[in-house]
């Protein structure tokens, strides 16, 4: 069982990464899990659906480098807003594009 404090302050870390990276680069749940020193990317994931009001969540992607799952449609636009490098996908991918390595972000 997680104890609440704990959840609260991952919780708060998530979101204080995550408003950190910039405009056309982006980081993996993995990522975010892995700097924050935890391996729970699905943890991430949670926060991330539940509770990203007011964040950049375009900008934490799959590992494969899709999109957040379902939402291709509404992180486009931010994509190419934030001029984010870009890929089309091969035929049976979830998302018809796919973010490029090189905009992959690690905080110093």
């Amino acid at each position: 069982m997680t104890d609440e404090p704990d959840h609260d302050a991952f919780a708060e870390a998530v979101h204080e990464l995550v408003a950190s990276i910039p405009p056309g680069r982006v980081m993996a749940y993995g990522e975010v899990a892995a700097v924050l020193g935890s391996r729970a990317a699905r943890r991430v994931g949670r926060i991330m659906a539940t509770d990203s009001e007011g964040l950049p969540w375009w900008r934490v992607i799959r590992s494969s480098g899709l999109p957040p799952a379902g939402l291709h449609d509404r992180a486009l636009p931010h994509y190419e807003a934030e001029g984010t490098p870009l890929a089309p996908t091969s035929a049976g991918a979830d998302a018809p594009f796919r973010i490029q390595r090189r905009a992959r972000w690690m905080p110093d």
